[in-house]
């Protein structure tokens, strides 16, 4: 069995107007098929010009193992110097990921590779955008992200497949309480409804992005992602414009962080279990009242 899955909306371009009636107000994501060939990293970024302009900066490094509840969201596996890295996942497939790093930061010359598309919109928060590696077969586990940005997501060098929730599915999807992910314990390709009930009649939407290729995730899509080969992509985010979201957003960062880190630290297994508990009894309450309407 599977989720019940649409493509999404695919253009060669689009222009401002369009873009903010159709996309940006009603938050519904779009893959862009042009926007990147505009950038010189559309022929200049390969695996290899990576490993030469980063050099040898030791990275951590991510699996597809369940999350210690001991440790942080964001805990690594492994580390290995950068160069080692992209020869690992140029030849073999693995499990291991880099994400939230940040080249740009140790080869500022890659800032002349790319450019924000403020012609469709505003609010564009870093100076130095979070890139994302992994080698063919890797997994990012089900989730939204904690600022709640709006995120034009660019591949390169491969092939990704993509699969997103709409926020308000996230009781259905099993969402950890104080957390921004969903139980681990299902599998997004193809989920056991009955294992899991609340899953069934979920709906999302899927995208296979290729060299270039950008996705426009809207605020608080829940997303999951599969590297096909060994590739990368690059996140440029930009605020909502709705106060609501980001007073959540800060209190998201803020306020239930730091409870969720204390309560790990100091309860691991036993608040992991509560946790997920909750989860799944939060899960089947939303499928006996048909949640979300």
């Amino acid at each position: 069995m599977k989720f019940n899955l649409s493509p999404i909306d695919v253009v060669e371009d689009i222009s401002k107007s369009d873009f903010e009636q159709n996309y940006l107000k009603p938050r519904k994501p779009l893959v862009i098929k042009n926007m990147a060939k505009k950038w010189p990293a559309y022929q200049k970024w390969t695996l290899e010009y990576m490993k030469e302009v980063v050099g040898d900066k030791t990275v951590p490094l991510y699996d597809s193992s369940k999350a210690d509840p001991s440790k942080p969201i964001n805990a690594s596996a492994a580390e290995m110097k950068f160069g080692d890295y992209i020869d690992l996942i140029k030849e073999t497939p693995t499990d291991l990921r880099i994400f939230l790093f940040d080249p740009i930061k140790f080869a500022p010359k890659l800032l002349e590779d790319y450019i924000a598309p403020k012609d469709l919109m505003g609010g564009f928060l870093d100076n130095y955008p979070n890139m994302f590696f992994g080698g063919k077969g890797s997994v990012t586990f089900l989730h939204y992200d904690i600022d709640l940005a709006h995120i034009f997501h660019t591949h390169f060098n491969g092939r990704k497949h993509v699969i997103l929730f709409d926020y308000k599915w996230k009781e259905r999807l099993y969402q950890i309480p104080y957390a921004t992910y969903a139980l681990e314990d299902y599998d997004v390709e193809n989920p056991d409804f009955d294992k899991f009930p609340a899953l069934k009649g979920v709906q999302g939407v899927e995208a296979f992005l290729e060299h270039g290729d950008t996705l426009f995730m809207p605020t608080g899509y829940w997303h999951w992602m599969k590297y096909l080969d060994g590739s990368f992509s690059i996140s440029l985010r930009a605020w909502d414009k709705s106060w609501a979201v980001k007073a959540k957003s800060l209190y998201n960062l803020t306020l239930q962080r730091k409870f969720d880190d204390f309560m790990k630290a100091n309860y691991r297994e036993k608040y992991m279990q509560w946790k997920e508990k909750l989860a799944v009894k939060r899960a089947s309450r939303a499928l006996e009242k048909n949640l979300p309407k």
